[in-house]
């Protein structure tokens, strides 16, 4: 009895959460995600590397990151291709170069 007990726990468990695997990837696929995370992206890049350069002047750390919001908006155009994933990639990883380049000027030795 307590076997079939943890059968049903199992099978009633396992279609729970493959539901919810299901609904959650669809709505991680979706693309207002997408949407919201690049404008939220974009506006705390901004802000992040934009205060960098007020703070040491330095305009290449926003240049890199700004190229790679870039790269991360172009690849938001590519739906359907395959490449939507690889060019949001390189565009955080672009993006990431320029927060690691302005903390760099801020604080040399790091």
């Amino acid at each position: 009895m307590g076997l079939s007990g943890l059968c049903a726990v199992h099978c009633v468990a396992t279609a729970v959460l493959l539901g919810l695997l299901a609904s959650a990837g669809g709505l991680l696929g979706s693309p207002i995600i997408h949407e919201v995370g690049l404008t939220l992206a974009m506006f705390l890049g901004a802000i992040a590397l934009g205060g960098g350069i007020r703070e040491h002047g330095f305009l290449l750390p926003g240049a890199v990151g700004i190229a790679g919001l870039m790269i991360m908006a172009f690849a938001m155009t590519l739906h359907e291709s395959g490449y939507e994933a690889a060019l949001t990639i390189l565009g955080v990883s672009v993006l990431s170069l320029g927060h690691r380049l302005n903390m760099m000027a801020k604080h040399p030795s790091v």
